[in-house]
């Protein structure tokens, strides 16, 4: 009996092993159901895109007229050094260092009584042969005289005209006068000095007008034209409006910059020569938006643009210019007119995408 035993629990084992081995563990009601005859499909769940949201708003055009800032200095509207017309000594002086002159004041004479009394002996010389030619000239009227005689009566009298005009420009040359009303600046002689012809007397400036001299970027060069209104800051917090007056067409060989001038007024002559200024000028205006700095992003391609949105909410890019930074943002050309520009979620958003659009309702 316990041999019966033993046989009955092998084969049960025997059994067991079997039907694991053969990996059948369904149950009654599983997906596999009697043989040959498949279980229904179960069905599977339809799965949505995703649809990013963003905030965008409707650019606001405006007029944009940018600001260049130059660096220059102060300058005379005029310089002039004079300098001695003819030798001699200095025999008046009416030059003050600092002091100021009219156009046309005699500022110093020169001794020279040689010229002098040349110019007069010229003034008698012609007197005598204007009347040699009126007494020939009676005389061959009466026909008194031959023709040669009267012409030579003229031939005198019109070389001792030339002699004394030679005489009075040597005494012209004695004299020096200002050519324009300024400021003197520097004075080279003394009273009763002896000079040379050509030799450095004083030197004059006019500082009304007075002029900023600054140069030019050629990127900015097509911004600015002559006769622009021109904000001029000095080195001591005076600011003074200007005029541009000058643009250079040709530029410098070390820098590339195109030197400017503007036009200031200076009626009772505070402002120096040479003083260090700044310069604001206004660039003609063109038609921009004033986006905010977060906006401004990259294309694939490496340029520079915006997010964009059209009216059927796709998503794109649109490439702008900066032309300047402002308080209030970034101000940009070339964004389209029938867009709205993406401020949030512009990083996350790619060309051709749909999104949904929370729009604000104005532009930042």
């Amino acid at each position: 009996m316990p041999k019966f035993h033993r046989i009955a629990a092998f084969c049960v084992l025997v059994a067991a092993g079997a039907w694991i081995a053969t990996g059948e563990f369904s149950s009654v009601g599983s997906a596999q159901g009697v043989e040959g005859q498949e279980s229904p499909t179960q069905p599977v769940a339809e799965v949505k895109p995703l649809v990013r949201t963003v905030a965008a708003v409707t650019p606001v055009f405006v007029d944009h007229a940018r600001t260049i800032r130059l660096s220059g200095l102060t300058a005379a509207d005029k310089r002039v050094s004079l300098a001695a017309r003819a030798e001699g000594v200095v025999a008046s002086l009416a030059l003050t260092k600092g002091g100021t002159v009219t156009a046309g004041a005699l500022v110093m004479t020169l001794e020279g009584p040689e010229t002098l009394a040349q110019a007069k002996i010229a003034e008698i010389s012609l007197a005598q042969k204007e009347r040699e030619f009126e007494r020939a000239d009676k005389l061959f009227a009466g026909g008194n005289l031959p023709e040669i005689e009267l012409n030579n009566a003229r031939s005198a009298r019109d070389a001792a005209a030339a002699e004394l005009e030679r005489a009075r420009a040597a005494v012209d040359r004695l004299e020096l006068k200002a050519p324009f009303t300024g400021i003197v600046d520097t004075v080279e002689v003394e009273l009763g000095e002896w000079v040379q012809t050509g030799a450095p007397v004083a030197t004059i400036l006019a500082l009304n007008p007075i002029l900023v001299q600054a140069e030019i970027s050629e990127v900015d060069l097509a911004s600015v034209t002559k006769g622009a209104k021109a904000v001029v800051r000095l080195v001591n917090g005076t600011e003074l409006d200007g005029t541009v007056r000058l643009i250079a067409r040709e530029a410098s060989a070390q820098t590339r910059t195109f030197p400017v001038e503007i036009e200031l007024a200076n009626p009772d002559l505070a402002i120096p020569s040479g003083m260090t200024a700044e310069v604001l000028l206004s660039a003609s205006p063109v038609r921009a938006v004033v986006v905010p700095r977060s906006v401004i992003t990259l294309a694939e391609t490496g340029e520079l643009g915006i997010r964009v949105v059209g009216s059927d909410n796709v998503a794109g890019f649109a490439a702008v210019s900066i032309i300047d930074d402002t308080p209030d943002g970034l101000v940009v050309t070339g964004v389209p007119e029938d867009k709205r520009i993406i401020v949030a979620g512009q990083d996350l958003v790619r060309d051709g995408e749909t999104v949904e659009v929370a729009e604000t309702e104005a532009a930042p």
